[in-house]
């Protein structure tokens, strides 16, 4: 299990962590339907950004539709997640009952979010232009959270973003790495009972120029998938402790994107 050390002017957060897991309450219903994009401008809150692709496999409510395949989890885990960070910290998020913006990585709007999010990257196969725009997206400052994925849908993954960034490199990511420190003092990155056991889920980075000082580009939650703990709190279905742990990760990435 993850464990947290607490930022000092932030002291009452410890208790209130704990009770989010009870506390944030699903708003709306399943994506039964095309999602649509979230605020039709920009006015300075903070949107959840997650990436659409036309191509893979859906299964469960998304049985027949490999165009909607992207929306694992949608648009629970971003509501909830964005209430978390409302209550806790500075951050003002939108709050409507779509969740966020959806995009594809080609759309020129795309620029105006710091960060991003893809479900199922072991089944994303992006155009030409989505991997000129993903690069540039990247370069000039996004930062793109990878998740829902595991076992041999890493290679897929990994393949994609070659063309993305030909000489780039995954790196294994440790508790130490300042994203886990951009908020929470996240301390251990061993989930007991994951979500995909026995598979053991392992982060890894893409930073800029190879440079395990520099930049981090992008994260890839392998053998994770901390959006399935977002969509699902409150019911009791998943562990409130693994709950908690996947907000932390989702606060401090957003916490990294914003001031990096």
């Amino acid at each position: 299990m993850m464990t947290v050390t607490m930022r000092p002017r932030w002291p009452a957060l410890a208790v209130a962590l704990l009770l989010a897991g009870g506390a944030a309450a699903a708003v709306g219903g399943r994506a039964d339907t095309d999602p649509v994009s979230g605020p039709k401008r920009y006015d300075g809150r903070f949107v959840f950004a997650r990436i659409r692709y036309a191509d893979g496999y859906a299964g469960g409510r998304f049985a027949g539709r490999p165009d909607l395949f992207w929306a694992h989890d949608y648009p629970r885990a971003e509501q909830n997640l964005m209430r978390i960070l409302e209550d806790l910290t500075l951050i003002n998020p939108y709050l409507g009952r779509d969740g966020g913006a959806i995009l594809k990585l080609d759309d020129p709007a795309l620029f105006t979010y710091p960060f991003a999010y893809m479900s199922e990257p072991g089944y994303w196969r992006p155009s030409e232009a989505e991997t000129v725009g993903l690069r540039n997206y990247l370069l000039k400052g996004g930062f793109l959270i990878f998740d829902d994925f595991r076992d041999d849908h890493w290679f897929n993954l990994e393949a994609q973003m070659r063309k993305v960034f030909p000489d780039l490199r995954w790196v294994e990511l440790d508790a130490t790495h300042p994203v886990y420190h951009s908020f929470f003092g996240i301390d251990s990155l061993e989930f007991d009972e994951p979500m995909y056991a026995p598979s053991i889920p392992i982060f890894y980075g893409l930073f800029e120029d190879n440079d395990p000082a520099g930049r981090l580009l992008s994260v890839a939650n392998y053998n994770n998938d901390i959006g399935e703990y977002w969509e699902f709190d409150g019911t009791g279905w998943l562990s409130i402790d693994l709950t908690n742990e996947a907000y932390k990760l989702g606060v401090n990435y957003i916490m990294y994107a914003l001031t990096h």
